[in-house]
């Protein structure tokens, strides 16, 4: 058997090794991943599902050696995950090479992907398994990163100033809240107490950015929903998830590419920065005036006294 054919009838992770490029890209996979799926052109694969696997390899843009310990810089598996989920709602389909290049595609269209071997398989058919496998490059100008990924929920952002964070009925806040279908970001103002004053501008917006925080971890400790996270990718997970987020400021507004002037440190105002980067439905803001703090929000801002609870949502249509 020629090494060509030997190599094809390898798994693809041994395929991607074989086909690196130079210099050589790091690769993620995902293997024996197995779901039930009604696809198929004969009519006895109508109407009834059987088992398919998926097995992935996607070559990364970044190199693990010269990255740091970041979720937010690497392609998280989820997106492999998320590229199968979405090919299969669509639509159902006959061909399993149409499945898999609808596959590769959105995984492509992840500015970290460089390119992607999709191999997948009919467990049902007989003494063996019936499969294609497919390789696909990133297309030429493909999107930049946006903090808010193709297909994440838009959430509702709140922001709770230092007198909303005070008030004793947290738990009906939240219930009102929560009504809403879309997912929620709260963000926090700092503590009453002024913080600790550095000599340089640098070290005092770090220690401006952890004040924020403290907050929400105080925030979080009052509630079990309120979930504080910190990365983007954390933030689109919870969204997906429904979680009530309590946003801790560091980590994003130190690495955005494009993140907020290095002068800003004012807790409403970066809330306003983050609705606008995650195309926020809305903001709701409570205890801060209509067009205080030195403001211009982008993102139209329904203002609440501190201890107020929010309107309840009208009829659709």
């Amino acid at each position: 058997m020629s090494d060509e054919i030997t190599q094809a009838f390898r798994h693809p992770s041994e395929r991607a090794k074989a086909l690196a490029g130079d210099p050589p890209r790091d690769r993620i996979s995902m293997t024996e991943h197995r779901r039930e799926v009604e696809i198929g052109a004969f009519q006895s694969e109508r109407g009834v599902t059987q088992t398919v696997q998926f097995d992935v390899v996607v070559e990364v843009e970044t190199r693990a050696e010269g990255a740091v310990d970041d979720v937010d810089r690497i392609l998280s598996y989820d997106t492999i995950i998320e590229a199968i989920d979405a090919a299969l709602a669509a639509e159902r389909v006959n061909l399993l090479e149409t499945l898999a290049a609808r596959i590769a595609d959105h995984i492509l269209a992840h500015p970290l992907a460089a390119r992607c071997i999709v191999r997948i398989g009919k467990l049902d058919r007989g003494p063996y398994v019936l499969g294609v496998e497919i390789l696909r490059n990133a297309p030429e100008g493909r999107r930049n990163m946006r903090l808010l990924q193709p297909g994440a929920p838009h959430p509702v952002v709140v922001f709770l100033s230092t007198s909303a964070l005070a008030r004793d009925d947290m738990g009906d806040l939240l219930d009102a809240l929560d009504g809403s279908d879309a997912p929620l970001i709260l963000c926090v103002d700092r503590p009453a107490a002024p913080p600790p004053q550095a000599a340089h501008a640098m070290p005092q917006r770090r220690i401006d950015l952890l004040a924020i925080e403290q907050s929400a971890w105080v925030l979080a400790a009052r509630d079990p929903r309120c979930v504080v996270v910190e990365s983007r990718t954390e933030l689109e997970w919870a969204m997906r998830q429904g979680q009530i987020s309590v946003w801790a400021p560091s980590k994003l507004v130190l690495d955005a590419v494009e993140g907020p002037p290095s002068n800003l440190t004012d807790p409403y105002r970066l809330a306003l920065w983050l609705a606008s980067a995650f195309d926020a439905q809305s903001v709701m803001a409570f205890g801060v005036a209509d067009g205080g703090r030195d403001a211009r929000p982008a993102i139209a801002v329904t203002h609440l006294a501190g201890d107020a609870l929010p309107p309840k949502p009208g009829p659709a249509g």
